[in-house]
């Protein structure tokens, strides 16, 4: 493996997690509800919609890298 293998995926790991962290933030503007709050009061179910997100956005990543 050669340097311009690591720095690739050192790139497109930060631009994984930047294109995240966009989309939680989106998704926050788009829907009315305070996801992070009802994750403190242990609301499985928002869990469950931003683990979501966090899949979907890494498959599109994904197939974008490949």
């Amino acid at each position: 493996m050669n340097y311009i293998e690591i720095i690739d995926t050192i790139i497109y790991g930060a631009i994984g997690l930047i294109l995240m962290f966009i989309t939680t933030y989106l998704f926050d503007i788009a829907v009315p509800y305070d996801f992070y709050k009802e994750l403190k009061e242990g609301n499985t179910s928002a869990g469950y919609i931003m683990a979501g997100i966090y899949i979907a956005v890494a498959l599109i990543v994904c197939t974008v890298i490949k």
